[in-house]
């Protein structure tokens, strides 16, 4: 695919977009990314990852070895992906302690708005994709109502958190944020981001890699052969997980004093929360009619 420098830089500011999500546990960044219309893109290009291209590197075929990855793509995602995490992690956070009710309603309206265009791509239902968007849907609330635990700091447990964590990342409705949540690891990998503590954030990468480079075959087989029950499942996951993102929450300590949230009915910030729901809702469809725009 040829593309102008326009071109890349769009796609840059569909990474911070991804970014910004990614950092709040409760959203993924793959929501994003299915909005804006590079999914499929960015799955089969962290797939081209593999030992033929890394043998294209290592014999220095580098500019061969740049066109089987989509370089060019790549490094304009992760470059706005990276903006994001660096630039957000300490605006979001603060945002979280501060203002949870205003954050949560916003990215609500955002996650629901994702759930209809996700589901709108279904070219079929029939009772195996009805069965999928169920099990989905059941799997994500589980997980919104798992209690976080209290784990380990050893390095091997933070490369695993770093290959989990991915995988939700690039699945929509899954958040990897909320996945190191449950696994008591957000504010810990957070803080890394914030004070830039290399050792960690190079584990947790390099389990990253390892675990988006597997993933992805798996989801680019599943989209492939099975694309309409796979969405489906990922509907049932987006739905599932609008749970998390509730805005209005009662928080109460478990027995490790991790925090356990409660929905409960609205009782505060009712209008303002109503009204960045429905900005939620109209950024998504935004996205969606420029990503349209953008492939015409």
């Amino acid at each position: 695919m040829k593309r102008k420098l326009k071109d890349y830089a769009l796609i840059a500011l569909k990474g911070m977009g991804m970014g910004a999500a990614d950092v709040v546990p409760g959203v993924s960044g793959g929501t994003i990314a299915f909005i804006v219309g590079i999914y499929d893109e960015l799955i089969e290009t962290i797939k081209s990852i593999n030992m033929e291209s890394i043998r294209l590197f290592l014999t220095g075929k580098w500019e061969s070895f740049w066109k089987k990855i989509n370089g060019n793509f790549l490094l304009s995602l992760w470059f706005g992906i990276g903006i994001s995490i660096f630039s957000l992690a300490k605006a979001i956070t603060w945002l979280l302690t501060t203002h949870p009710i205003l954050v949560w309603a916003f990215f609500f309206g955002l996650v629901l708005a994702s759930t209809w265009f996700v589901g709108k791509d279904i070219k079929r239902w029939n009772w195996k994709t009805v069965i999928g968007f169920i099990i989905g849907a059941m799997i994500a609330y589980y997980i919104t109502v798992a209690t976080p635990a209290e784990t380990s700091t050893h390095p091997l447990f933070i490369f695993l958190c770093g290959a989990v964590a991915i995988c939700a990342m690039i699945l929509p409705g899954i958040s990897g944020s909320f996945i190191l949540v449950l696994l008591g690891k957000y504010f810990y990998i957070m803080e890394a981001v914030k004070t830039l503590n290399i050792t960690t954030l190079a584990i947790f990468a390099a389990g990253a890699v390892i675990g988006i480079i597997s993933f992805s075959r798996l989801l680019s087989f599943a989209l492939k052969h099975f694309r309409n029950i796979t969405l489906a499942i990922l509907t049932g996951f987006m739905l599932g997980s609008l749970n998390k993102v509730w805005p209005w929450k009662e928080i109460a300590d478990n027995t490790h004093g991790m925090p356990i949230e409660t929905n409960i009915l609205p009782n505060a910030y009712i209008g303002e929360a109503i009204a960045l729901m429905v900005v939620g809702f109209l950024m998504v469809c935004f996205l969606e009619k420029l990503s349209n725009k953008t492939d015409q």
